[in-house]
C-alpha cells in the first residue's frame, strides 16, 4: 500500500520521496518493454512473440518483421533467464581460465568467443588465478545458473570441482594440457613433448649447460611438465641444468628482467637459459640489453608460447609457437557439437611449431 505524505512529512523525508518517485517512473517503464506490449505494438499474440523470439519456423515472414520492428521501437530486451529457471537450462558457456594477467589466455578467449559468435551462447567467464579452490567457488556459482557447457583452461581441479561437474551432465572441455582421464573431453598440447623439443634443439646446436628461470611450478603445472621434459632430454643426453630457479610471481616480462642476474651470479658457465614462458624471456633479454650482455654470444634464451613480443626481440626469440586461439576456438565448437548431440573426440592433442629465432 502506497502512503500519503502530509506537505510537513515531505520536508523531513525529502530524500525518500525522490528515492519513491524515481523508482515508481522506473516500474511505468518497465511496464512499456514486456512481451504483452511488444504484441500490442505489433497487432499479435503474445504467443506469436513467444515464437519470433525462440526463432523458430512457424511464424510467417511479414508478421515476424512486424514483431521485429515494435521489439525496436520499444527498445525491448528479452528476459533470457525467465526462460532459464522455466526450462532448468541458459544460453550460457561457461569459461574458467586461469588468469587475466597472461596474454596466453586473453588468446584462447578470442578463439572460443569467435566459436560461439552468431550461434546464440555466450560465454560467462571466471578467473581462477591459478588456484584449484577458487575454480571449485566459480564452478559452484555457474551451476546454479545451468550453463548448457563447461570450458576449462587446466586439467588440475580440486576433487569436488570433477565430482561437481560430472554430476551436472553438461559437456566439459579441459583445453591446454592434455590428461588420460578427462572429465568429458580434453583438447590440448603434450608439455613434456614440448618441452623435450626444445632441450633437442638446442642440444643439436652445441650447447650442453643450461639454466631454467620460470614461475611456481605449483602453481603453473604446463610450465612444469615442459621443464621435466626440457630437463630429461638434456640429462639424457649427458648435459647440465643448473641453476633452476622458479620465482613465487606472475609470469610476466618483470620477472624475466628482475631474476635473471641470479642466474649470471650463480653460475658463470651457463651457455643458454630456458624460461616458462616468452613474457618471462623477453624480460631477460631486455636485462642483458641494459648490461651488455650478447645474446646470443655470452648467453642463449629459449622459451615456449610463440608470442609476438617474442619475434619483436632485436633478437628473435627461440620458442615453440602453442596454438592458443584455435584451441580456444576448436574446444569451443566441440562444446556445441556435444550439446547437439553430436559425437566428438574425447582425447585430441594440439600440434606445436618450432620457432629456431636468433637467441639460442
Amino acid at each position: 500500500m502506497l502512503k500519503i505524505l502530509s506537505s510537513a512529512n515531505i520536508k523531513t523525508l525529502g530524500p525518500l520521496c525522490l528515492r519513491v518517485n524515481l523508482m515508481t517512473k522506473r516500474s511505468k517503464k518497465d511496464k512499456a518493454h514486456t512481451i504483452e506490449a511488444v504484441a500490442r505494438a505489433a497487432g499479435v499474440s503474445t504467443m506469436t512473440v513467444s515464437r519470433v523470439l525462440r526463432s523458430t519456423d512457424s511464424v510467417a515472414p511479414k508478421t515476424r518483421q512486424r514483431v521485429e520492428t515494435a521489439m525496436r521501437e520499444l527498445g525491448y530486451v528479452h528476459n533470457r533467464l525467465a526462460g532459464a529457471l522455466a526450462s532448468s537450462h541458459s544460453a550460457q558457456i561457461a569459461v574458467i581460465i586461469s588468469s587475466i594477467d597472461n596474454i596466453v589466455f586473453a588468446e584462447v578467449l578470442a578463439g572460443i568467443t569467435a566459436a560461439l559468435n552468431g550461434t546464440g551462447y555466450l560465454p560467462v567467464i571466471g578467473v581462477t588465478d591459478y588456484s584449484p579452490k577458487r575454480e571449485l567457488d566459480i564452478v559452484r556459482s555457474m551451476l546454479a545458473w545451468r550453463p548448457e557447457g563447461f570450458i576449462l583452461t587446466g586439467t588440475q581441479h580440486e576433487q569436488e570441482t570433477c565430482h561437481l561437474l560430472k554430476a551436472a551432465g553438461t559437456p566439459v572441455i579441459e583445453l591446454m594440457e592434455l590428461r588420460d582421464d578427462p572429465l568429458d573431453m580434453c583438447f590440448g598440447l603434450n608439455h613434456l613433448r614440448a618441452g623435450s623439443v626444445m632441450a633437442s634443439h638446442v642440444l643439436s646446436l652445441g650447447h650442453s649447460r643450461f639454466a631454467y628461470l620460470g614461475s611456481n611450478h605449483e602453481t603453473d603445472r604446463s610450465a612444469a611438465n615442459r621443464f621435466k621434459g626440457f630437463r630429461d632430454t638434456v640429462l639424457a643426453a649427458g648435459g647440465k641444468i643448473d641453476p633452476v630457479i622458479t620465482v613465487d610471481e606472475i609470469s610476466a616480462i618483470s620477472l624475466g628482467r628482475n631474476h635473471m642476474h641470479r642466474i649470471l651470479e650463480f653460475q658463470a658457465d651457463v651457455e643458454l637459459v630456458y624460461f616458462s614462458n616468452d613474457t618471462v624471456a623477453a624480460g631477460a633479454m631486455m636485462y642483458c640489453l641494459a648490461n651488455q650482455i650478447r645474446v646470443p654470444e655470452d648467453i642463449g634464451i629459449a622459451s615456449f608460447s610463440g608470442l609476438e613480443i617474442a619475434g619483436a626481440m632485436p633478437k628473435p626469440i627461440t620458442t615453440i609457437r602453442s596454438p592458443r586461439y584455435e584451441m580456444g576456438h576448436i574446444g569451443a565448437s566441440k562444446i556445441l557439437s556435444s550439446i547437439q548431440g553430436e559425437p566428438c573426440v574425447r582425447i585430441e592433442e594440439a600440434g606445436f611449431e618450432l620457432i629456431p629465432g636468433a637467441s639460442a
